[in-house]
């Protein structure tokens, strides 16, 4: 497999607290990872940190071996075309409706004529199940419809990677279920995902490996089965506290 994306010896602080201390991992093409740990071990830091949403301490984090930190506002829109953050929240614009926050990107970064964008937000919403809600307001939605309407937006300029964060968070089963259909459905369109999670079951659904996060660095890089047959102390009481 093709490697796409490469950490290296990240290390962030915020004042006094080390939440990234020498983190290294890499993600290859039509892989998704799913990247776990306790809360506050800095999982979230670490997607912004790939698009410039966070400015790292130092190492390196490389995209197609291009070094993508600390690049300028204008070139980090460009590598966020290609790597495509969906929001814990959803982050639409209450403005909008839900055809013209996902249509956006579209309007912003492609010159595709008005009948090219309505199609294709009209496949995408097809994607996520929500084919009749285009004029729905985002107060019109619940939360897990809100969360679906953001993954669209996300991948709607057809990004090699999206950053996945607590996608499933706060829902009920069936909107889990849902959630993690639409990203299976991505991984087969060619998508490659960084999955940051607390739901274990949901990672091992979706992911091809698992990275637990403690103490500020990779402390597992493996499987799902491998982590399921982890002697790892640290491992088997991560996966029965979660």
């Amino acid at each position: 497999m093709k490697k796409i994306l490469e950490l290296s010896d990240i290390k962030k602080k915020f004042q006094d607290k080390d939440v990234h201390n020498g983190i290294s991992f890499s993600l290859f093409k039509g892989e998704t990872v799913g990247l776990l740990g306790y809360s506050g071990a800095g999982k979230s830091v670490l997607l912004r940190s790939i698009i410039g949403l966070e400015e790292i301490d130092s190492g390196q984090i490389l995209y197609h071996d291009q070094k993508i930190d600390h690049l300028d506002e204008n070139e980090l829109n460009k590598i966020r075309q290609r790597i495509s953050y969906s929001f814990q929240s959803g982050a639409l614009f209450d403005s909008m409706n839900v055809f013209e926050n996902i249509a956006f990107p579209l309007f912003e970064h492609t010159t595709l004529s008005e009948d090219e964008i309505d199609l294709k937000v009209s496949q995408v919403l097809n994607l996520i199940g929500l084919k009749d809600a285009k004029e729905l307001m985002p107060s019109d939605l619940s939360g897990g419809m809100q969360k679906r309407v953001g993954l669209a937006r996300a991948m709607i300029l057809d990004p090699e990677i999206i950053l996945y964060d607590e996608p499933t968070a706060g829902l009920d089963p069936v909107n889990i279920e849902i959630i993690l259909n639409i990203m299976q459905n991505f991984k087969r369109k060619g998508f490659s995902g960084v999955f940051v999670t607390h739901d274990i079951p949901a990672a091992k659904k979706v992911c091809d490996r698992l990275l637990i996060l403690k103490d500020g660095k990779i402390h597992f890089d493996g499987s799902p089965n491998d982590f399921d047959k982890s002697q790892d102390e640290y491992i088997r009481t991560f996966s029965m506290s979660c």
